[in-house]
């Protein structure tokens, strides 16, 4: 592309908007994952006798092991929540940008 098609991408109000609307979805998701992942660090480091506790009596599986599985698996239903919304919202949004700058 050439500098003027840059130029009036960038002008267009929907490109405020799809950067400022990508932009608040990436950073709310990323402090959630900050608060499940530094959640889980600190239960480690202040409550190791919570996490090493049994599931149930007699069991060798303790409560650690599924809240760290939960932790994990966070990542990977954030993930899918912001590309869920990038295929639906931003790409939709993309799309109608590109065709008001030819």
């Amino acid at each position: 592309m050439e500098p003027a098609a840059y130029a009036r991408i960038r002008r267009n109000p929907k490109f405020a908007e799809l950067v400022q609307r990508r932009n608040a979805l990436a950073r709310n998701l990323t402090i959630l994952m900050f608060v499940f992942y530094f959640g889980f660090i600190l239960l480690v480091a202040f409550a190791p006798g919570f996490l090493g506790t049994p599931i149930s009596e007699g069991s060798v599986t303790t409560i650690g092991i599924p809240v760290g599985i939960l932790v994990i698996l966070s990542a990977f239903v954030l993930t899918g929540i912001y590309v869920a919304k990038a295929n639906t919202t931003f790409d939709s949004l993309n799309q109608q940008i590109i065709e008001e700058s030819r």
